[in-house]
C-alpha cells in the first residue's frame, strides 16, 4: 500500500448522512426552536409559540425521514422511524411541543453520534505519522536523501540516531541497538549484529548503521501494520444501539395497535392517539441518559469512553485479552535485584554503576540511575566516558577505572557471577555487570515488573463478570508464563506480532464480546478488531489510543475494572428505564385504542412517562458498588508514606540475601561482617518500619477495608518478620561469644537469612497489590519488588 493510496483513503468524502454541517444545523434549529416557542409561550403569545415549535418539528421531519431511508436501505429500521412517525403524530393533532422535543431529542443524539464516526480513521493517521516519509540511501562516498518510494530491495541505507528504520532490511554496520517497542510492545533495546535483519518502524537507539534494504516501502513490516488496522476497522460490525434493539419491536406493535384501533373504530384520532402515547422518549431519552450519566461517571475516574456504543457493549464483555508490556507491567526496566562480588557491598555496586550510568541514554541506565536515587545513594561525578553501542559505558569514578553492561560469556566466571546468570534465567532479568579496574564487582538485575494494581484489578474483573481473561505479547514465552502465573490468567498466548494478535482477537470474538487492552502502536490493530478496545493512554502511543474505543488517561489499570461496573450498572439502568417506559406507553395505547385517552390528554401522559424514566436513567450518574474500596485523606498519605519506605528499604533487603550468599561461598571473617551490617539494618531500619506499619498503617485502613480481620494475614507476617530478625541477633551473639560462626550455627543461619529475604519480598509485594494499589493517582512509590527468592 503506497503512501497515496493510504490518504487518499483516508480522503474519501463521508456519505452525506453523516457530514457534521446536517447534524449541527440540525440540532441549532431545533434548540432555537425550543427555545423561542418557550419565551413566546411565558410572554403569553400562545400561537407564536405553537408556529415556532411547529416549525422545529417540521425542520426535524426532513433530515429524520433521509436516516430512516438510508436505514431501510441497509436492511434495518430503527427508533428513527418511530421518531418520523411521532413526529408526523404529533403535527397531526397540534402537540407541537412535544413534536419539538422529539426533534431536540433526535438531534442530539444524531450529533453525538456523527462526533463518534469522525473519529474512526484517526487510529490509522496516527500509524501513517510515525511512518518516515524518506531514506537516506549511499551510493558509493554520496549519502543523498530519497522518497521512500524510490527505494528498492538492494540499497544500502543509512538510519541515524533516533531515526525509524524505513523498510525491512539487515544490519550491513557491526550492530545496531533499536527500540522495538513499536513493533513488539517490548520496552528493552535489542541488539542486531551485522547480518541480521531489522524491521521497518523500529527506532534507532544508538549511533547510525547501514542497512540494506530487503524489501520495498509497500512490502515492508510497518506498512503491514497500517493495513492490518485498516483491515481491522473496516470488519468491525457497526453497534447497534440499545434503543434501536429495542425499536425493532416496539415499532411494528406501536403500528400495530395504532392500525387496529382505526379499523375498528373507523377514528383516525384514535391511532393519532396511540402514536402521541408511543412517541419514544424512553428510547429516544431515557436510554441515551444512563448511557451519557455512565460515560460521565466513567470521565471522572480518568476513562475517556468515546461514545455509548463502547459503553453497552463494555457492559456486555465476557473476555479481556491484554498486552503486556505498559498493560500488566509497567512499561519500563526497574531494578530488581543487586549482586556484589564477596568482597563488596550491593550498596556500593549500586552507586557505581548510576554514577557511570548518569550520563547515557540507554533505557536501562535511567532504570539503574533511578534506582540509586531512589534509595538516596550519592552519586560520584564521572570523567572519561565512553559508550559502546550494545555493550555498555566505561569511564573513570572516584579514581577507580569502572565499566557498566554486558560481558563476554565465553570468559571465565567465578561462582557468585554463574548464580547470578541463573537467577537472572529464572526471573527473566536482564543483566548489568559491573566491573571495577578490570575485575568482576557486582551485577544489576533489571526487568519490567507486573503493575502492583494488576492481580486486584484482575480479581475486580472476574467479579464483575470477565469470564475468560488472556494475555498477549510479543514477549518471550518463558517470562510471558511467569507473569500469567502470578496474575492468575486462564491463558497466555507469547511471541506474537501484530498479524497474531489480531488473529487472536476475531477468534475470541466467535465465542464472546471481547474486550482487547494495550498500550503500543503494534497494538493498535487489535485494538480496532475487538469489539472493545482500551488503551492505556497516560504513557501510551497516539496509535493505540487513537483505535481504541476507550482510553485510560491515568496510568493506574484498575480504572478498567471500575469503568466496566459503570458499564455494567448504566446498561442494565438504561435497560430498565427503556423497558419501564415502554411498558408504561403500552398501557397507555391500549387506553388510547379504545378510545378513553384524547391525544392531548395522551400527550401530557406521555411527558410525564418521560420524566418518571428520565429521572430513573440519571441514577447512573451516581451510586452503586465501587470496583475498590476508597482511602480517606489520612489513610492514603499514610499509604504513600509507606510506599516510599520500601523504596528506601531495598538495600536492606538486598543485605539480607547477600548475607546469606556470603554464608554459602566462606563462612568466615567477611561472612560475619556482612552478616553483622544485615542485623544492624534490620534493627535500625526494617522492624521500625513494621511496627510502624502495624500501629499506624493498618489501623488506618481497617475501617475502609471492613475491619481488622483484613489486614491479619499481613499482622502475621509481621510477627514472623520479626521471629527472624531476633534469630539473625542471636546467631551474631553467639558468634561474638564464639569468637567466630560456629559451623553450628551455619545452617540455621542461612535458613533464616534466605527464610527472611523471602517473607520480605512476598510481605512487601503482598501490601503493594492490596494496600498501596488503592491510593487514587498511580502508585504512591516509585519502586519495584519483583517476586523470586
Amino acid at each position: 500500500m503506497t503512501r497515496s493510496t493510504f490518504t487518499a483513503w483516508l480522503r474519501r468524502p463521508m456519505p452525506a448522512a453523516v457530514r457534521p454541517g446536517l447534524e449541527l444545523v440540525l440540532l441549532a434549529v431545533t434548540t432555537a426552536a425550543l427555545a423561542a416557542g418557550g419565551i413566546a409561550r411565558l410572554a403569553g403569545a400562545a400561537p407564536l409559540s405553537d408556529l415556532l415549535w411547529a416549525l422545529g418539528t417540521v425542520s426535524a421531519i426532513v433530515p429524520a425521514v433521509v436516516w430512516v431511508l438510508a436505514a431501510l436501505r441497509r436492511g434495518h429500521a430503527g427508533v428513527d422511524l418511530i421518531a418520523v412517525l411521532a413526529l408526523g403524530g404529533t403535527l397531526a393533532v397540534h402537540e407541537y411541543l412535544a413534536g419539538a422535543l422529539i426533534g431536540f431529542m433526535l438531534a442530539t443524539g444524531r450529533t453525538l453520534e456523527a462526533a463518534a464516526q469522525r473519529r474512526a480513521s484517526r487510529d490509522l493517521r496516527a500509524l501513517l505519522e510515525h511512518a518516515p516519509r524518506s531514506a537516506r540511501r549511499r551510493t558509493g562516498t554520496d549519502v543523498a536523501t530519497v522518497p521512500l518510494a524510490d527505494v528498492v530491495a538492494g540499497d544500502l541505507l543509512v538510519v541515524g540516531p533516533g531515526e525509524v528504520v524505513p523498510v525491512d532490511g539487515r544490519v550491513e554496520s557491526a550492530a545496531a541497538v533499536l527500540d522495538e517497542s513499536v513493533l513488539t510492545g517490548e520496552s528493552a533495546q535489542v541488539e542486531r549484529a551485522q547480518g541480521e535483519t531489522v524491521r521497518s518502524g523500529a527506532v534507532n537507539a544508538s549511533d547510525a548503521f547501514d542497512l540494506r534494504a530487503t524489501a520495498t516501502e509497500e512490502d515492508s513490516t510497518y506498512a503491514g501494520i497500517v493495513r492490518l488496522a485498516r483491515q481491522a476497522g473496516a470488519e468491525s460490525a457497526p453497534v447497534v444501539r440499545l434503543a434501536d434493539r429495542y425499536a425493532a419491536w416496539f415499532l411494528p406493535l406501536s403500528l400495530a395497535v395504532a392500525g387496529l384501533a382505526w379499523l375498528a373504530s373507523g377514528s383516525a384520532v384514535r391511532a393519532v392517539a396511540v402514536l402521541v402515547v408511543a412517541t419514544p422518549c424512553p428510547l429516544l431519552l431515557a436510554a441515551p441518559v444512563a448511557v451519557v450519566s455512565g460515560l460521565s461517571r466513567a470521565s471522572r475516574l480518568g476513562v475517556v469512553i468515546r461514545d455509548g456504543g463502547a459503553l453497552e457493549n463494555l457492559g456486555r464483555a465476557r473476555t479481556l485479552l491484554l498486552d503486556k508490556t505498559g498493560t500488566l507491567t509497567g512499561g519500563r526496566p526497574r531494578v530488581v535485584d543487586v549482586a556484589a562480588a564477596p568482597d563488596t557491598r550491593p550498596t556500593e555496586v549500586l552507586r557505581l554503576a548510576a554514577s557511570l550510568d548518569q550520563y547515557s541514554p540507554h533505557v536501562l541506565a535511567r532504570a539503574i540511575v533511578d534506582a540509586a536515587v531512589e534509595r538516596g545513594l550519592a552519586l560520584s561525578v564521572p570523567s572519561g566516558v565512553t559508550e559502546e553501542a550494545g555493550r555498555g559505558a566505561t569511564g573513570t569514578v572516584d579514581g577507580h577505572r569502572v565499566f557498566i553492561g554486558r560481558t563476554d560469556s565465553a570468559d571465565a566466571q567465578p561462582a557468585w557471577a554463574g548464580a547470578v546468570d541463573n537467577r537472572a534465567l529464572l526471573d527473566g532479568a536482564a543483566v548489568a555487570w559491573l566491573t571495577v579496574d578490570g575485575v568482576l564487582a557486582g551485577a544489576v538485575l533489571l526487568r519490567d515488573p507486573v503493575r502492583h494494581d494488576a492481580p486486584r484489578t484482575l480479581r475486580d474483573l472476574r467479579t464483575a463478570g470477565i469470564e475468560r481473561l488472556l494475555m498477549l505479547t510479543g514477549d518471550r514465552a518463558a517470562s510471558a508464563r511467569e507473569v500469567a502465573a502470578v496474575l492468575g490468567l486462564d491463558d497466555v498466548r507469547a511471541e506474537l506480532d501484530p498479524a497474531g494478535k489480531v488473529a487472536v482477537v476475531r477468534a475470541e470474538r466467535e465465542r464472546a464480546v471481547t474486550v482487547m487492552v494495550g498500550d503500543g502502536v503494534n497494538d493498535a490493530p487489535a485494538l480496532a478488531a475487538s469489539d472493545v478496545g482500551v488503551a492505556m493512554g497516560a504513557h501510551g502511543s497516539t496509535a493505540s489510543s487513537e483505535a481504541a474505543d476507550i482510553v485510560l488517561t491515568t496510568d493506574r489499570l484498575d480504572r478498567l475494572a471500575d469503568a466496566v461496573v459503570i458499564a455494567q450498572r448504566a446498561r442494565r439502568i438504561a435497560v430498565q428505564s427503556a423497558l419501564g417506559g415502554m411498558l408504561l406507553s403500552l398501557a397507555a395505547m391500549a387506553v388510547a385504542a379504545f378510545g378513553l385517552l384524547p391525544p392531548a390528554v395522551g400527550a401530557l401522559l406521555q411527558e410525564g412517562i418521560d420524566v418518571a424514566v428520565i429521572l430513573n436513567a440519571l441514577r447512573a450518574l451516581s451510586g452503586g458498588p465501587a470496583a475498590r474500596p476508597a482511602l480517606t485523606p489520612a489513610a492514603e498519605a499514610l499509604v504513600r508514606r509507606f510506599a516510599a519506605e520500601h523504596d528506601d528499604l531495598q538495600d536492606v533487603l538486598e543485605s539480607v540475601r547477600d548475607a546469606a550468599d556470603r554464608l554459602s561461598d566462606s563462612p568466615g571473617p567477611e561472612a560475619l561482617a556482612a552478616v553483622e551490617e544485615t542485623q544492624r539494618l534490620l534493627t535500625q531500619r526494617l522492624l521500625p518500619h513494621e511496627y510502624a506499619e502495624e500501629h499506624e498503617l493498618y489501623p488506618a485502613l481497617a475501617p475502609t477495608l471492613g475491619g481488622p480481620e483484613a489486614t491479619a494475614t499481613m499482622s502475621r507476617a509481621h510477627t514472623e518478620i520479626e521471629r527472624l530478625s531476633r534469630r539473625v541477633a542471636t546467631h551474631v551473639r553467639l558468634a561474638h561469644a564464639n569468637g567466630g560462626l560456629s559451623p553450628e550455627q551455619l545452617d540455621d543461619l542461612r535458613s533464616c537469612l534466605y527464610g527472611l529475604n523471602t517473607v520480605l519480598r512476598l510481605h512487601f509485594a503482598q501490601e503493594e497489590e492490596s494496600y498501596f494499589s488503592l491510593a487514587r493517582e498511580g502508585r504512591p512509590g516509585k519502586g519495584a519488588v519483583a517476586p523470586g527468592c
